[in-house]
């Protein structure tokens, strides 16, 4: 059984606070302005999360960016498909994030300056994606770690506050969080059932057995 979906941890929250509603769009307050300022957060955040097992997550430990049994892989600007560590991927998503939220043509922060671009939002998206994947690599092959390390508390609050936060802008396909949907399940229920219902997960996860999934 997956350590992270023991109930005596999977309770474990640095906060009881409702995100569904944190999440929400304040009146007033313009789409891409919200989904800016959430992105970046999130992206420091679980770049901070990251960095707490980093010492663990090494080329030799973690071979192939690995999810339960789907493997990642990067794609180059040319859309070159790239097999690497899990370490080497987490660094090209750090890094081409870190760009994007730092570009003031992409998101935009000086005063005065608020024009985002027509690809914002599937800038956005992609991003999200590329997080999740980090995510859900710590609890899939560091959760143990984590845990000795007394952060899976943070770990928690940070995975429900963000699937929430995709979830209300439709900013992941929900093709690519199956493979977490058993934790969505528990961490979420405050939330409703995943959108997904939790056969699809099921189900998948049992044919994942048999073979590694490719990304």
């Amino acid at each position: 059984k997956k350590l992270y979906l023991e109930p005596e941890y999977t309770k474990s929250r640095i906060t009881d606070f409702e995100f569904k509603e944190l999440v929400m769009l304040p009146r007033e307050i313009d789409l891409n302005e919200w989904l800016a300022s959430n992105t970046t957060t999130f992206f420091h955040h679980i770049n901070l999360q990251y960095s707490t097992i980093s010492e663990f997550c090494t080329g030799e430990s973690c071979q192939t960016m690995a999810v339960c049994n789907t493997q990642y892989y990067w794609y180059d600007e040319r859309g070159k498909k790239i097999k690497c560590t899990a370490p080497q991927y987490v660094d090209f998503v750090m890094s081409s994030v870190q760009k994007l939220v730092t570009d003031e043509d992409v998101f935009p922060t000086k005063y005065g300056r608020s024009e985002f671009p027509n690809s914002f939002e599937s800038l956005v998206k992609k991003i999200c994606k590329y997080l999740f994947h980090v995510l859900a690599h710590i609890y899939s092959s560091h959760f143990k770690e984590t845990l000795a390390l007394e952060l899976h508390g943070h770990l928690n609050t940070l995975y429900t506050h963000f699937i929430l936060f995709i979830r209300e802008f439709n900013l992941v396909d929900p093709k690519e969080t199956t493979i977490m949907d058993d934790l969505t399940e528990v961490l979420c229920s405050s939330s409703g059932s995943s959108s997904n219902g939790s056969g699809n997960g099921s189900s998948n996860s049992a044919g994942a057995q048999n073979h590694v999934k490719e990304r």
